[in-house]
């Protein structure tokens, strides 16, 4: 059980009313000394990619597949995953997102049930239900995958345009 190694649980946080829900993998060490989702690195890249869009943190809301930071930071294993996979669908459930992304290869396996590379399944958009109601899913980029690979921020940048479209009502 994760809650042995971690300092916070890390629920997430963001607008009850979002229209949009982030989800990344887990915390990391700067999320689990603070209790706050994405406060890093890759956060301050995701409130600049927020922000390209007119949107703000305070709009969404932002949440992890695990709550609780697995030890130095590695992948979250299977019954982790399977642990915190209800209180993430009670999240959807609760907030109602009309969009949910997914930041980066792990959330968006759990999500779509899939073992396809995040290159090959991010900026396509899909139905994703949920008990009462469903979301657009949108597969993105995790933002420290940007940090390591600044080539790819292209294709984020063609997928935030997306979500800004969808977002405005267009197809």
């Amino acid at each position: 059980c994760l809650s042995r190694t971690r300092t916070r649980t890390v629920p997430g946080e963001g607008s009850p009313s979002a229209e949009v829900l982030f989800v990344g993998e887990a915390p990391g060490r700067d999320e689990d000394r603070r209790g706050r989702p994405f406060v890093g690195a890759a956060g301050r890249l995701l409130d600049r990619m927020l922000a390209a869009i007119d949107l703000r943190r305070e709009d969404v809301f932002i949440a992890n597949i695990l709550k609780c930071r697995p030890p130095g930071n590695r992948d979250p294993l299977p019954d982790e995953i399977e642990a915190c996979r209800p209180h993430l669908l009670r999240q959807i459930a609760a907030l109602r997102p009309r969009f949910l992304v997914t930041l980066g290869r792990v959330p968006s396996h759990v999500l779509l049930g899939t073992t396809l590379g995040i290159t090959r399944i991010r900026g396509i958009p899909r139905e994703f239900p949920y008990p009462g109601g469903s979301a657009v899913l949108i597969p993105m980029f995790h933002p420290s995958y940007l940090l390591r690979n600044p080539a790819a921020k292209r294709e984020a940048w063609a997928d935030l345009k997306l979500l800004r479209r969808l977002l405005a009502g267009g197809e």
